[in-house]
């Protein structure tokens, strides 16, 4: 912690002494600073202002591939962002509300989309001053601030224009400042030598500043400013291409499950692939952009040429991958297979070593749509859920998929469990639970999103419903005690009491199993009802039993209170998974998506 602050303080000092030392450099760095600040503030009030509209479009653009693409396009030439667009892919294929094919289809029109954002950039980067247009937009950008959420919306957008103006003047007055101090001309040697290294140079300088449309107006300001001529400049458009998909590639291996990770990989590769098409098309592609430059008017403009290569050597990318996309997708499932979850072991562990399951469904990208991220918890509680029944059902000694099985012999519930079929709940709490309920709750603390009343309800309840699963969890551990002992002992009557208390839990949790399957809401509450109706008259029918077979002398006083004590815990298990149903309802916007992506996926494909 001391060092990363040293070298903090270390950097900042030393960019201070360059700034001294040189105008023309702070000038420069004052204008990226600008411009990056105006793109944040673009993107920031134009989602504001799309709201929900941009998700529930996204789900329903996914039917056919071409839908997508135009989802693509349009999605980053509004937000002049496609890692934005892509990050909102990888979050809603990780929360299963659109599928892979689709994501590829988003991704491929993504990076087409991106090439808008490059020619608004080149048409700006002409020479003539923005100050003067960005002036009065930065005072009604800060007046909107005052006219609600929306106006605050908009002055954001029209304060990012602002500053993007006055990025891109002082960008230009700091290369002119620096045209006697900057020569890139010999960089790199000669030919292919300096052509890759000017790749490289655009893929690191994308990777650090975290924006291709910053690279690009660099290099726009120093083709203008004569530090660069136009074949460097197409080489850092190259590198920029791939750079860009880097943030994506990271964020969505490091921080999603599978499906994201597969679409995380599908950006790397089309974009690895279309930008070494390109180096090795380069001339002719070089060739085909002055043509056609001279055809329409601008064969003499090194900014526009740059857009236009820009925007042909990624049109050229999404022909090549655009017939082979269903292909791609089932290479990606095949390269990045679902990962197994480690089976509960068929015999009671002896030995302590805790390596605890991790979240399956919670991925960093879904953190940027509040629905996306309400999806991906509703899908963990469901796995916590499946975990939680895991566990108890080896708390009743019996196997681990027991819960989940069509039809259970009753003789199973009445028969002596084998002598290692009774696991330690607590160490299968802390192998197949804690982990997975840490990861929700650090999951759910991570977003910053402002939420809606109904996310925020959900949000609430989410943490309850998992907090319920968890002391159901723990209230087995408690049961099992006297449960596995009894049951492994002779014939008598507080044996009969506990398979008969063992026959009544397992029945509640097999049919709450059922009822979450089957997704029928009706149905499912009326079941409910009756499960409610049951569970109280067993309660009372076992505890007026148990005192009458006191009564009779059949059971000692000291049985009895064992008895009613792992009543009461068998009681609180199906209390706490009965009220996880009272806290799942999903907002209605996300219920919209759910429809949306069901209707879009149910679509043929084409």
């Amino acid at each position: 912690m001391h060092l990363r602050i040293l070298l903090a303080l270390l950097a900042v000092a030393l960019l201070g002494w360059s700034f001294w030392r040189n105008g023309g450099w702070l000038q420069l760095c004052a204008g990226l600073a600008m411009f990056l600040f105006g793109m944040q503030c673009l993107e920031e009030g134009l989602r504001q202002l799309a709201g929900g509209r941009l998700e529930r479009l996204l789900a329903r653009s996914t039917g056919t591939p071409l839908r997508g693409l135009l989802f693509g396009m349009a999605g980053t030439a509004l937000l002049q962002s496609s890692t934005l667009v892509s990050l909102l892919a990888i979050a809603f294929i990780s929360s299963g509300l659109i599928r892979l094919a689709g994501g590829i289809a988003i991704i491929l029109g993504a990076n087409l989309g991106a090439t808008s954002g490059i020619w608004l950039l080149a048409l700006a980067g002409q020479n003539v001053s923005l100050s003067p247009l960005a002036l009065p937009l930065l005072v009604f950008g800060v007046l909107g601030g005052i006219a609600g959420a929306r106006g605050k919306a908009a002055g954001r957008v029209v304060l990012g224009v602002a500053f993007i103006f006055l990025g891109i003047d002082q960008l230009r007055a700091g290369f002119e400042a620096m045209n006697g101090g900057m020569d890139l001309s010999a960089v790199g040697g000669e030919g292919w030598g300096q052509t890759l290294a000017f790749v490289l140079v655009g893929l690191v300088a994308t990777v650090v500043l975290q924006s291709t449309h910053a690279v690009l107006m660099l290099t726009l300001a120093a083709l203008a400013g004569g530090q660069l001529v136009l074949d460097q400049g197409l080489a850092i458009a190259v590198g920029a291409n791939v750079g860009s998909s880097v943030s994506t590639a990271f964020v969505g291996m490091l921080g999603g499950n599978r499906s994201g990770q597969r679409l995380a990989l599908a950006h790397v590769l089309f974009n690895v692939v279309t930008a070494t098409l390109a180096l090795l098309l380069l001339v002719p592609l070089t060739w085909l952009t002055h043509a056609l430059a001279g055809l329409v008017g601008f064969g003499d403009n090194a900014l526009l040429q740059l857009a236009l290569f820009h925007t042909l050597f990624n049109a050229g990318g999404v022909l090549l991958f655009w017939p082979w996309q269903a292909r791609l997708a089932a290479w990606l499932e095949r390269w990045l297979p679902e990962r197994a979850e480690q089976a509960v072991p068929a015999a009671a562990p002896t030995a302590p070593p805790v390596e605890r399951l991790r979240a399956r469904h919670l991925s960093g990208p879904a953190l940027n749509s509040p629905d996306a991220a309400a999806a991906a918890v509703a899908l963990e509680l469901r796995h916590l859920g499946e975990l939680s029944l895991e566990v108890i059902s080896q708390a009743l000694c019996l196997p681990a998929d027991t819960y989940a099985r069509p039809e259970v012999d009753p003789a199973l519930l009445e028969a002596r469990p084998p002598g290692d079929s009774c696991h330690d709940v607590e160490l299968l709490y802390q192998q197949r639970i804690k982990g997975v309920y840490g990861d929700l709750l650090t999951f759910m603390g991570r977003l910053e999103a402002p939420l809606d009343e109904a996310h925020q309800r959900f949000w609430a309840n989410s943490q309850v419903a998992a907090l319920h699963l968890v002391n159901a969890v723990k209230d087995a551990k408690h049961l099992q005690k006297n449960l596995g002992r009894q049951l492994r002992g002779a014939d008598s009557p507080v044996r009969d009491a506990y398979v008969e208390l063992r026959r009544q839990l397992f029945g509640q949790i097999h049919t709450l199993h059922d009822i979450v399957r089957t997704g029928d809401v009706g149905a499912g509450a009326a079941r409910l009802r009756a499960l409610d109706r049951e569970a109280a008259a067993f309660d009372l029918r076992f505890r007026t039993g148990l005192f009458e077979q006191v009564r009779h002398g059949v059971l000692d006083g000291l049985d009895a209170g064992s008895l009613l004590n792992d009543q009461a815990y068998a009681e609180r298990i199906y209390r706490s998974l009965r009220q996880v149903f009272a806290f799942v309802e999903e907002p209605e916007s996300l219920q919209r998506l759910r429809q949306l992506a069901a209707n879009t996926m149910a679509e043929p494909s084409g």
